[in-house]
């Protein structure tokens, strides 16, 4: 996860520096964790909604799926046009604007009754959650030097994968035993449980954080100076996406690639997100509360087995293969769990060594794209690639209800599944050479 640039003109770091930096991370990164796992909660609580509102609502298989991917149409409109306003009014503002609303829509979910309803809330709360992980990004950059920033970047996106582990038996433990509280369903009360805390930390964060390094009283004088002074001799290499070199970005075809391994690789993930609760529960587990728990079976692995396989990856700054590896990891994992046929056990496996992969693969990805994209049109670059490839989720859940629907068998998703994993692994391996070590100054010594 951790990846080495070519040695730049680079600045020392004393003891009173690493000191500062794990004063700034211990300030910030909490809450940012905190806000995101609550963001992905809200995206993804939907795959375990279903399986309770599928006996409320008579919503079909592929209102559903389509519920599912609209959010990212809405992601997709509002990811730079929230970014460009965060440079205009300040981090606190956007977190505070976004989580507010965000909360209040998430919540908005439980009077759900007819699909259009469902369809336009769903649109909205991905509209609203757009900038927040470019958002939290830039963010980042005010306060931590680029050779640090991608281990920061790195630890940030642990929440996903936390968010991962507590979704199961969280979503599964609400929907048993608040089923009924009130007169409402689990699933009304599982929209409220996890839309309501956004709202409240985005209040929270507004008074909590500082936009700027100069604003915060808990940094002193000297601090702010030695910060400032790293940042500054830092500036040369982040520059921002100007008019120029979004349009070279938009006439390279190695941009559309990246894409494109991203849209398949996303599309692959979100399917499993949203119907690997129904597919748990299609092997004959009665029990939304165990659907929830067998659910973080994986995850508990990939915290492991991403830091593991992030870390091999930085140690030989190799990144195709590696990358190709968690691919065919989770391909691998979709297979067993299609020729398991839902023995439990074995099944359960299947869908962890999946998990593995898909988890692993990300960090992954994103060290490649830093490496691969010149550092002037680096922004730029990773905000359209990551815009182009949220549209994989948009699409590919819909794809699998359609399949699903015409063979009658879970199965044929997971096909599905391995196929986009596999493409995607192959079309990096294609599109990127391997990086010349000795050119890039990046000989291990």
């Amino acid at each position: 996860m951790h990846h080495h640039h070519p040695a730049a003109p680079q600045a020392h770091y004393t003891a009173d520096d690493e000191a500062l930096f794990s004063r700034i991370s211990w300030r910030l990164l909490p809450l940012l964790i905190v806000c995101y796992v609550i963001a992905f909660l809200d995206r993804v609580n939907i795959g375990f909604a279903q399986l309770q509102m599928k006996q409320t609502l008579p919503f079909s298989d592929a209102a559903y799926a389509f519920g599912a991917g609209v959010f990212f149409i809405g992601y997709f409109l509002f990811e730079v046009p929230s970014n460009l306003l965060l440079e205009k009014i300040g981090a606190r503002k956007t977190l505070l604007r976004i989580m507010f609303c965000w909360g209040i829509v998430a919540s908005a979910m439980m009077f759900v009754e007819t699909t259009g309803m469902f369809y336009i809330l769903r649109f909205l709360l991905g509209a609203l959650e757009a900038g927040f992980f470019p958002g939290i990004i830039l963010y980042l950059t005010y306060w931590y030097p680029g050779a640090r920033r991608a281990k920061v970047i790195a630890v940030f996106m642990t929440g996903a994968t936390i968010a991962y582990l507590l979704a199961g038996p969280l979503c599964g433990a609400i929907l048993k035993y608040m089923d009924g509280l009130m007169g409402h369903h689990g699933w009304q009360w599982l929209f409220v449980v996890q839309g309501l805390p956004a709202s409240l930390l985005g209040i929270f964060a507004f008074y909590y954080l500082k936009d700027r390094p100069e604003d915060a009283p808990w940094l002193s004088r000297a601090e702010k100076e030695a910060l400032r002074a790293h940042l500054d001799n830092d500036a040369h290499a982040v520059q921002g996406a100007s008019h120029g070199s979004l349009w070279a970005l938009l006439r390279d075809p190695k941009v559309y690639t990246m894409s494109l391994v991203y849209f398949l690789m996303l599309g692959a993930t979100y399917v499993l997100v949203f119907w690997s609760p129904t597919l748990i529960k299609s092997w004959g587990v009665k029990d939304v509360f165990t659907v929830g728990l067998l659910a973080a079976v994986g995850p508990v692995f990939a915290l492991v087995g991403m830091v593991l396989i992030g870390r091999s990856s930085d140690r030989h700054l190799e990144r195709r293969k590696h990358f190709m590896f968690c691919c065919a990891l989770a391909a691998l994992g979709a297979f067993i769990v299609i020729m398991t046929q839902g023995n439990l056990v074995a099944s359960v496996a299947g869908l962890a060594v999946l998990t593995v992969g898909q988890s692993s693969a990300t960090p992954i990805l994103f060290a490649a794209l830093s490496d691969y994209i010149p550092k002037k049109t680096a922004a730029g670059g990773i905000a359209l690639i990551s815009s182009l490839g949220n549209l994989g989720p948009a699409v590919m859940p819909s794809v699998v209800a359609f399949l699903n629907a015409q063979t009658g068998t879970p199965s044929s998703g997971m096909y599905l599944v391995i196929a986009l994993w596999l493409g995607s692994g192959l079309l990096l391996l294609a599109a990127i050479r391997p990086a010349r070590a000795s050119a890039a100054g990046l000989v291990p010594a």
